[in-house]
């Protein structure tokens, strides 16, 4: 799905089948509202003839006939009163349960897809879809289909009625059907266009919204308020261009149809005026053909608007269908090989060679061999954009390289289930993540059936126990907004903790450049020194005390290894290992 790209398909109605597949699982309900709409729209019917009645044989029968037709006109009413409340209650139930599976099923799509497609698609873009095209379903299921189908129902029994009371005014009436029809179908298929369009540029507003939101530090410190105010006034003015076009074709259409339609009825009616005069036709059939053709006038016209609700709704159905269709670029083979037990943790890269699917035009590993021994502590270092951060990628299948083969424990991992190889891997990222949760949730990320006992014990190796003691709920404490309530020592501790937890034979640890306090430093450094033990760890360094602790170093440049060894060794040759050190790891040290 490439941004800008608007597949055909996606501005056809028939993409509400999709709604439809989610909607089918409720059988009964469907029945319920379907059962309800049809004695609904037979009672609206019932009305002109209840009329007809009181007219032609209350008013001029017998003294106690007309209390007997009204009573008939009351029974009526209560009915369709009955049957709309509940059609409104069955399809709004309906509405309310397919836009929760549909998102439930985009987002269970959206987890099984790779990192290269929220590279290539904005995740602000995609949240959009997930919000506001689903509350454009919710409208279509809850309210525009019933309202279309009834609609539907009465039109077609409205015209067979209006045949039974008078064939001859009746096919007058229907002979400007096709006037009619035709603006319809050519004002709807613009309509459609506008649709889409309208929804593609409220989705860009929305991923503005929350990029400028994400980065409010930012925009204040280089006093960027008034330009990014101008850049969302111009974002917001394009959805209103957008929007006002549509509306304007869509008050063109609804108009003519009206207009058209009761224009009809007009000379329809001053027809039968002239038969009531001539004998023709009673006044009772008169007044009920006059009803019931307003009943089908609104109808129809009603119709107009309905098309454009549905052809938004297809428009929004045809955007969650594009990622619900999205199939993941890594899965699991058909018969993957198990990983062998107990795991020892070895990972070995052979010859591969990988560029990002963004940047095909830069190789971010050429030829790369590398062998990881079971129980190493092996440092990564290197100038930015040595492929150092590809390493640990491509480590946990996100994606797969180009040529050559990565394996752990003797397994490719294009071989093995995705799924069984990231439960060996922990990993502690640069940019820690904390999620918008309690500190319990936050560290049982790690495992999610760990035990509050265990959450304190790694808690404690991580040297995070201390602070965690003292948030005002312990564990139960609300965390903020990615981990506002922490600072980045306590955040970089957290991720330490759940990286424990895991447990796991192999150990990604790609360490934070962010400046801390000596306190932070030391404790910080002292919970890796914890979690290193007993595992195969692999770790871009930035301080020298994680160096000069490693069994073995590889220096990386343009996405080769250009040195390896300890780090005196490394130092006492001069090359970029030496300069590198003198210029980050002396300064860290001093």
């Amino acid at each position: 799905m490439a941004r800008g790209a608007e597949p055909k398909g996606n501005r056809k109605i028939g993409n509400l089948s999709m709604i439809w597949r989610f909607a089918i699982r409720y059988p009964g309900r469907i029945a319920g509202a379907v059962t309800a709409l049809l004695v609904a729209a037979a009672a609206t019917l019932a009305i002109p003839n209840s009329f007809r009645l009181i007219i032609d044989k209350g008013f001029g029968g017998a003294e106690g006939d007309i209390a007997r037709w009204f009573q008939y006109l009351l029974m009526v009413v209560v009915v369709m009163a009955f049957a709309t409340a509940f059609r409104f209650y069955f399809v709004s139930w309906l509405g309310e349960r397919v836009v929760a599976d549909v998102r439930t099923a985009v987002q269970r799509n959206l987890l099984r897809l790779a990192p290269s497609f929220f590279e290539e698609n904005r995740p602000s873009e995609i949240a959009s879809r997930l919000t506001a095209d689903t509350t454009i379903i919710e409208q279509v299921v809850g309210t525009t289909v019933s309202v279309a189908l009834r609609n539907i129902v009465m039109g077609i029994g409205g015209v067979v009625y209006l045949f039974a009371l008078s064939p001859k005014l009746a096919g007058m009436l229907l002979i400007g059907i096709p006037v009619v029809i035709l603006p319809i179908v050519f004002l709807g298929r613009r309509l459609e266009k506008l649709s889409r369009k309208s929804q593609d540029r409220i989705a860009d507003v929305g991923a503005m919204v929350d990029e400028v939101l994400g980065a409010m530090k930012i925009v204040q410190s280089f006093n960027q308020q008034e330009r990014e105010a101008g850049r969302f006034e111009a974002a917001v003015e394009n959805v209103f261009g957008t929007a006002r076009r549509r509306i304007l074709l869509r008050a063109l259409m609804t108009a003519m149809v009206i207009g058209l339609i009761f224009g009809a009825i007009t000379l329809v009616m001053w027809q039968g005026a002239l038969d009531v005069q001539a004998g023709r036709l009673s006044g009772g059939t008169i007044a009920a053909f006059v009803l019931t053709g307003a009943l089908v006038a609104g109808a129809f016209g009603a119709l107009t608007e309905v098309y454009g609700d549905l052809v938004r709704g297809a428009g929004a159905a045809g955007r969650l269908a594009e990622l619900m269709a999205q199939e993941p670029e890594i899965r699991a083979p058909a018969q993957p090989k198990p990983l062998p037990s107990p795991p020892r943790g070895a990972l070995e890269f052979d010859q591969v060679s990988f560029r990002y699917p963004t940047r095909k035009e830069v190789s971010a590993l050429q030829d790369f061999s590398l062998s990881v021994r079971p129980g190493e502590t092996l440092a990564v270092v290197g100038p930015s954009g040595a492929g150092k951060s590809t390493l640990f990628q491509l480590a946990q299948r996100f994606y797969d390289p180009e040529a050559g083969t990565i394996r752990l424990d003797g397994i490719a991992l294009t071989d093995a289930d995705p799924a069984d190889l990231r439960e060996r891997i922990a990993t502690v990222p640069q940019e820690t993540v904390i999620f918008a949760a309690s500190a319990r949730d936050n560290l049982r990320y790690g495992r999610w059936d760990a035990s509050d006992a265990e959450l304190w014990g790694a808690a404690e190796a991580a040297n995070a126990a201390e602070f965690l003691e003292k948030l005002p709920e312990g564990l139960d404490t609300f965390m903020g907004e990615g981990g506002a309530r922490l600072s980045g020592g306590q955040r970089q501790r957290i991720a330490i903790a759940r990286a424990i937890l895991r447990d796991a034979p192999l150990l990604l640890l790609d360490e934070a450049t962010s400046a801390l306090d000596a306190e932070s430093e030391r404790l910080v450094q002292s919970s890796i020194e914890r979690l290193v033990e007993g595992r195969t760890t692999m770790v871009i360094a930035h301080r020298l005390a994680t160096v000069r602790a490693a069994d073995r170093i590889i220096v990386m440049e343009g996405g080769r290894i250009v040195e390896e060894g300890t780090h005196e060794t490394l130092n006492a040759r001069g090359g970029l290992y030496a300069r590198l050190a003198r210029l980050q790891f002396d300064g860290l040290a001093a």
